[in-house]
């Protein structure tokens, strides 16, 4: 268990950095990260950290600047809005969609990483832009890296929270959790645990969070992809 500043992203003490990497990860996650990632060196795979913890100070920065309309905010086709005639709820929406709200982002328990495989990208001669279609299309830098852990990543206790689109944040076939930490520190994170760091944050749109908390919290923050695995068919799954 994480204590409360740990949980959301406040301080780093429960982290360890990643040998080879320049990320760091909760200490069980990371070691079971090092596992999987010597099993799919194996298989020709090098798979690498794209993200790993993320600070409430960032997210919290993400979050302001898009709500401000500084960052792009898009709708769930990935086009872009005009935050001006955009609702508050609509633009909450549309933020929760694709980033998460500051203090619940699992990025924060350091047991979630977002993964690509760095030869796929180099053999392509691309950059990462963390999109579908990288690991869906057969074409794609990272679709190797997605096929062997569709088969393989729950050998070493990590799933995919957002293997699909359900109504909630959009699909990220990316996205690994390390489901022994991660699944606790989900039911640690409460409803009134939110509402009391909610009000203390200078965050932009506090008082449309806090009207729509609960919703948020049943459909962004605990609807997630239970599946022990997941299957080809799920990959490249409309996201609307």
């Amino acid at each position: 268990m994480l204590n409360f500043a740990e949980l959301t992203g406040q301080t780093q003490t429960h982290l360890q950095p990643v040998p080879s990497e320049q990320h760091s990860l909760q200490a069980d996650t990371a070691a079971a990260y090092q596992r999987l990632k010597q099993a799919a060196s194996e298989q020709s795979i090098n798979m690498n950290i794209a993200s790993g913890f993320r600070s409430l100070e960032r997210q919290l920065a993400i979050w302001n600047r898009k709500w401000r309309g500084e960052l792009p905010l898009l709708d769930k086709t990935g086009s872009s809005l005009d935050v001006n005639s955009l609702t508050n709820r609509e633009k909450l929406t549309a933020i929760l969609h694709w980033s998460a709200l500051p203090g619940a982002s699992r990025h924060h328990w350091g047991t979630d990483l977002d993964i690509y495989d760095a030869r796929g990208l180099a053999d392509s001669d691309s950059s990462l832009q963390l999109i579908p279609a990288e690991y869906c299309d057969p074409k794609g830098p990272c679709y190797n890296l997605w096929v062997w852990l569709s088969e393989h990543a729950h050998e070493y206790g990590f799933f995919f929270p957002y293997a699909r689109y359900q109504g909630g944040i959009a699909q990220e076939p990316w996205h690994l959790s390390y489901r022994p930490v991660a699944n606790k520190l989900q039911q640690q994170l409460t409803v009134d645990a939110l509402i009391e760091l909610i009000r203390s944050l200078e965050i932009e749109g506090q008082s449309t969070i806090l009207e729509h908390i609960n919703d948020i919290y049943k459909n962004y923050i605990n609807n997630i992809c239970e599946d022990n695995g997941w299957t080809n068919t799920w990959c490249g799954s409309s996201s609307f």
